[in-house]
């Protein structure tokens, strides 16, 4: 009985205990039937086509509560599907069939990147590449890079040899710290600051793992590339406009 609680508890089914199936949505009793497997606590767990009779934002939803799940617990998941986004979406690696022989296995970025074959190759043309490459993928180390507590006149003097007019700045521990631009460092040097640090201003950022189409979204409204950050806030690198278009032209197919 606890571990039926628990399972109900995981799947976010809370206080519908006592519920007929009569009284479920689509997605809740999907739901369920994730719950019953749970409640074995099997080492692997098959779906066969699990989503497919979904409507789409609930099979979205399903996607993203599956991949909650699989974090939490650890399990090995076997996910049979023909929907190549959703395998692109679940997959840690992805196996691809035709007439029952495995045909290519590897990372989605893997199998868009390099396909095996010409029908690997149709079968992944109309994928949009930017929203599963990620930053990580894409991202180069700048050529140059400020530290706040450097001079304002060093400073101007590193972004005259690069002719740029902003540039990063990271801390000693190469913690991103913002940006700067060089009319403000030309104020700094007036003013007689001894470092950057009263300049810098706040720059988005990104994770490696950040899907390439969200970076080109940040990008609209900015005109320089965009840091990628891991989780304790090291810079470690930039994804370039011209970076971005590239992927944009990968989702539009070969």
């Amino acid at each position: 009985m606890e571990k039926a609680k628990d399972a109900i508890d995981l799947v976010g089914l809370s206080g519908y205990e006592d519920s007929m199936p009569s009284d479920l949505s689509g997605g809740m009793k999907q739901r369920v039937g994730l719950a019953r497997a749970l409640a074995t606590d099997p080492d692997i767990l098959f779906m066969d086509e699990a989503f497919s009779a979904l409507d789409p934002l609930i099979r979205n939803d399903m996607q993203d509560e599956l991949i909650r799940i699989q974090s939490s617990l650890g399990k090995t998941v076997i996910f049979v599907t023909h929907d190549l986004n959703e395998a692109l979406k679940l997959g840690d690696r992805i196996a691809l069939m035709k007439d029952g022989r495995i045909i290519q296995v590897g990372t989605a970025e893997d199998i868009l990147q390099n396909p095996a074959d010409d029908y690997v190759g149709r079968f992944v043309r109309e994928v949009d590449r930017s929203k599963i490459l990620n930053a990580g993928l894409f991202m180069r180390k700048p050529k140059s890079i400020l530290y706040v507590k450097q001079g304002p006149r060093t400073a101007l003097r590193i972004m005259d040899d690069y002719d740029r007019n902003d540039m990063l700045v990271i801390d000693r521990d190469n913690r991103l710290v913002g940006m700067v631009e060089s009319d403000d460092i030309l104020k700094a040097v007036r003013s007689g600051d001894k470092d950057l640090s009263k300049i810098i201003m706040d720059v988005p950022s990104v994770g490696p793992d950040t899907p390439m189409s969200d970076v080109v979204q940040i990008m609209v409204t900015t005109d320089f590339p965009i840091p990628v950050v891991d989780g304790n806030g090291i810079l470690l690198g930039t994804v370039s406009p011209s970076v971005a278009a590239e992927a944009l032209n990968m989702g539009g197919g070969e």
